[in-house]
């Protein structure tokens, strides 16, 4: 018993001493990360701007050069290392979730610099994302250092990721629950102590060093009143809705830049002549780079309804324009940003029907930033917590709680379980659904497959089948031809209450039962629902879909083992 308890005790000081170093992993390259951001924002806007300035008739065509040729130098990197387009966090899903945590360090480096420059030169995207990503990197590198467990990988990288969202927000609450939201797909208890530890140190290495974390002003004296709740029901419905089309329309615009005639070098360029174009008409209103200005604007009221709608519509195609071109950086702040002008607006609209009523305009754009987001990420929790820290105050929960849940379970059911995060792995060939824990998703079939089965020919008859059940305890099994390529299944549900005559027939006139295989390339998940759609007992496994020889089995017991197996390796206990 004492030895056991000492193995505990020890095992539980290493976890919490590695959450605690991975919050200062995270933490430090959320600072690093951001200082990169603030030399090339300064490069670009404070030393190039004015070389290339000129106005027409009010208007300065030099904003058009700056991300132009921001994402120039971004395509450089973007050539060699393909995957560091986009915002960073379904990469650390995909690590998480399906690489043992492993995240390669040049990647990382290469996400770095690429994300910094896009965001310097006026990009349309956040930094949030990717600072999440470069605690979640960074501590993968760490882990490998230590030659840590694979589990031990998975959480620590999780940590990461939870610091680096934690100290851009000054949110340690909303940092660790977006990181168990959307990277472990829901809450394991046992798993909360090490990431709450590292989001507070990531938030209290960042508050240390730049003394001050989100950079939106919002102001105090909030509320509403409970008859202004089904408006914020609506809202919630309606960006609900905006949020599962715009989720979509980012990778349309993917596929169209992907489908362009031109060379590949000239493709984020081209995003970064529109975006340029885009941001050249509102410069001072945050549709460059992260966008904060523009909503402190929005939560002080200064904007007009149809500036804010303009705003809002203006940042959804400047983004879909950075990321689908194949620029660096996160969809987290402009989703914010989308939101609030949006929230903003439909207050106003509220405002001018109901007088009576005198709504908070800062409440509707809190709301609003709060249903987009958790429409987009499928992350209501993450939303709510994080208005609930960043205002320091309760009052604004009931409508927070509202849209973001109406936002959330309208998006889903547009995107039918997806998020803008596992969209993007969809594409690449993983299945991940939000709202669950990915567990038999992990698993290959090739992994837990039976490698030398037990298999009938078709020319044996029913009584050799019979016999085989008898020898084997198998009461199922692939029925093959002289190739070995698979022709059917047989088992014991066919033998039942067969007359002898009948079972002295060859198996061949008994293969009329509609059945289906898989393949060792396709997930236990993929297995599992072959195996209840069909009421099968086993699946054959056959090399591919264009060659039946069979290669091994899957039984429900495989799956059932392979699903506790995956289960124990997503929690530390």
């Amino acid at each position: 018993m004492g030895t056991s308890n000492g193995h505990y005790v020890r095992k539980w000081v290493a976890v919490l001493g590695f959450s605690l170093l991975a919050g200062l992993v995270g933490g430090l390259g959320a600072v690093i990360f951001r200082v990169l951001i603030a030399w090339t924002r300064e490069f670009f806007f404070g030393r190039l701007l004015p070389l290339v300035s000129y106005e027409v008739d009010g208007v300065n065509p030099g904003y058009i050069l700056l991300p132009t040729i921001g994402a120039l130098l971004v395509t450089v990197l973007v050539v060699k290392f393909p995957d560091i387009r986009g915002n960073g966090i379904p990469e650390v899903i995909e690590a998480v979730i399906f690489r043992g945590g492993n995240i390669p360090g040049r990647f990382a480096v290469a996400k770095i610099v690429a994300t910094a420059v896009t965001i310097g030169s006026g990009g349309s995207v956040g930094r949030e994302g990717p600072i999440g990503f470069i605690g979640a990197a960074l501590t993968s590198i760490l882990t490998r250092w230590f030659n840590l467990s694979k589990e031990m990988k998975k959480l620590l990288v999780t940590c990461g990721l939870a610091a680096g969202i934690a100290g851009t927000f000054n949110t340690p609450m909303a940092g660790a629950m977006f990181a168990l939201e959307v990277v472990y797909m829901g809450a394991f208890s046992v798993n909360l102590v090490p990431i709450f530890i590292s989001a507070v140190t990531g938030n209290a290495v960042t508050l240390a060093i730049l003394k001050r974390a989100f950079e939106v002003e919002i102001p105090g004296n909030l509320g509403h009143t409970l008859f202004e709740l089904p408006f914020f029901f609506i809202l919630g419905l309606l960006l609900g809705i905006l949020a599962a089309f715009y989720a979509k329309f980012i990778y349309r615009v993917f596929d169209v830049f992907e489908n362009l005639k031109v060379n590949p070098l000239l493709k984020p360029v081209i995003g970064g002549l529109g975006v340029g174009f885009l941001g050249m008409l509102f410069p001072n209103y945050g549709i460059f780079g992260i966008g904060y200005n523009g909503m402190t604007l929005a939560f002080y009221g200064k904007l007009t309804l149809g500036l804010l709608i303009a705003l809002g519509i203006v940042k959804m195609l400047a983004t879909a324009l950075t990321v689908g071109s194949g620029n660096s950086g996160g969809v987290f702040a402009p989703s914010l940003y989308i939101g609030t002008m949006f929230g903003a607006a439909f207050g106003i609209l509220v405002k001018h029907l109901f007088p009576a009523l005198a709504p908070n305009l800062t409440v509707y754009a809190l709301a609003g930033m709060a249903a987009f987001f958790s429409g987009m990420t499928q992350a209501p929790i993450t939303q709510i917590l994080m208005v609930t820290e960043l205002t320091r105050s309760y009052a604004v929960l009931p409508a927070v709680m509202t849209s973001a849940t109406m936002g959330f379970l309208t998006a889903r059911f547009f995107l039918r379980g997806e998020s803008i995060y596992t969209l993007k792995l969809l594409r690449k060939g993983y299945r991940v659904r939000t709202g669950r824990p990915v567990v038999l998703e992990t698993i290959s079939v090739g992994e837990i497959m039976s490698k030398n089965p037990v298999y009938v020919t078709k020319d044996m008859t029913l009584f050799d089948v019979e016999h085989l059940i008898g020898e084997t305890g198998h009461d199922c099994f692939p029925v093959v031809d002289e190739n070995l390529n698979v022709v059917g299944i047989i088992g014991i549900k066919d033998i039942l209450k067969r007359p002898s005559s009948v079972k002295r027939l060859k198996v061949e006139r008994f293969l009329n039962r509609i059945y289906t295989v898989t393949y060792p390339t396709e997930t236990a998940e993929d297995a599992f629902e072959k195996i209840m759609a069909y009421d099968q007992n086993l699946l054959p496994v056959v090399e591919s879909p264009t060659n039946r020889k069979l290669v091994g089995v899957v039984t429900k017991r495989d799956i059932y083992r392979a699903y506790y197996r995956g289960l124990e390796g997503m929690y530390i206990d």
